[in-house]
C-alpha cells in the first residue's frame, strides 16, 4: 500500500487472478493514488499486464475485490487502454478518431472538437486525412493515444506503449503520458524500460511471481529498493518467476 485511502483512486485487497488453472496474480494488496503516474514493473510472467487488465476491467479478479474510490458527486470512473501493437482501422486518422468516440454518441460540432483536440495532444493535426494504416510504428501509436484521449478518461492505461519504437517516437509517446498526467488524467504504465520509469514515475509498482513485492515512490524505489527480487531486477541479473 501507498496512497491514503482519502487520496486513493484504487484498491485491491487480496485480489488473486487464475486463468486455465494457473495463479497469475495471488493477493494483491494496493492502494493506487488518484493523481500522477504509477509505473507497473518486474520480469516476464510477473502478472503486470494482467493487473492492468484487472483495472480496465478486461478481467474480474477470481477472488477479493478491486475498488474504485469515486469523489463524492461524481459519476463513474473511465478508464481508457493503449495496447504494445495497436489495432488500426481501414480509415483516415481522424476517422479513427471519431470512430473511437461513436458509442459515446456526442453532437456533431463536439464530437468534431474532441477529434481536434486529440489532434492537436498527440501532434497529429498534420495527418489528420492520412490513412491511419499508412502511418509509420509512432505515428500509429500516437494516433492509438489520440483515440483514447479523444473519450476525456480519468485514467490511461498504457501496457508497453513504446516497445517497439525508436528513440523519437518513444519520446513522443513519454511526452503525451507527461502531459497527461499534468492535466490530472491519471497513468498507469506497464514498461521494462527502467529509464522510461526513472523519467515518467511518481511511484512504481514491482511484481514478482504474481505478487506485489514493492510498492515505493520512484526515488526509493530506484535508488534503495527493499527487496532482493527488485535488486536482481534492476542489476540486469536474472530473476525467476515461478507463477
Amino acid at each position: 500500500m501507498l496512497a491514503p485511502e482519502t487520496t486513493a483512486l484504487a484498491s485491491f485487497r487480496s485480489v488473486s487472478y487464475a486463468s486455465a488453472g494457473d495463479r497469475l496474480l495471488s493477493d494483491i494488496e494496493l492502494t493506487i493514488a488518484r493523481q500522477g503516474i504509477t509505473t507497473i514493473m518486474g520480469p516476464n510472467g510477473a502478472g503486470k499486464s494482467t493487473l492492468l487488465r484487472l483495472l480496465a476491467g478486461l478481467l474480474r479478479p477470481t477472488s477479493g475485490t478491486l475498488t474504485w474510490h469515486r469523489p463524492a458527486g461524481t459519476g463513474q470512473i473511465e478508464t481508457a487502454f493503449v495496447f504494445q501493437r495497436p489495432v488500426i482501422l481501414r480509415r483516415t486518422v481522424s476517422a479513427n478518431i471519431r470512430h473511437a468516440i461513436s458509442p459515446l454518441k456526442l453532437p456533431d460540432a463536439q464530437a468534431s472538437r474532441r477529434v481536434d483536440a486529440a489532434l492537436s495532444d498527440c501532434s497529429l493535426e498534420h495527418l489528420r486525412d492520412a490513412p491511419g494504416r499508412r502511418l509509420s510504428g509512432g505515428e500509429q501509436q500516437r494516433l492509438a493515444m489520440a483515440r483514447a484521449l479523444a473519450r476525456q478518461p480519468d485514467v490511461l492505461l498504457l501496457d508497453e506503449p513504446t516497445a517497439s519504437l525508436d528513440p523519437a517516437a518513444t519520446n513522443a509517446i513519454e511526452q503525451i503520458a507527461l502531459a497527461c498526467a499534468d492535466k490530472a488524467t491519471k497513468v498507469v504504465l506497464v514498461t521494462h524500460d527502467a529509464g522510461q520509469a526513472r523519467r515518467l514515475s511518481n511511484d512504481v509498482i514491482f511484481l514478482n511471481a504474481g505478487r506485489a513485492v514493492e510498492h515505493s515512490p520512484a526515488a526509493a524505489f530506484f535508488n534503495q529498493p527493499l527487496s532482493q527480487p527488485a535488486r536482481d531486477y534492476l542489476a540486469g541479473r536474472i530473476t525467476i518467476t515461478d507463477t
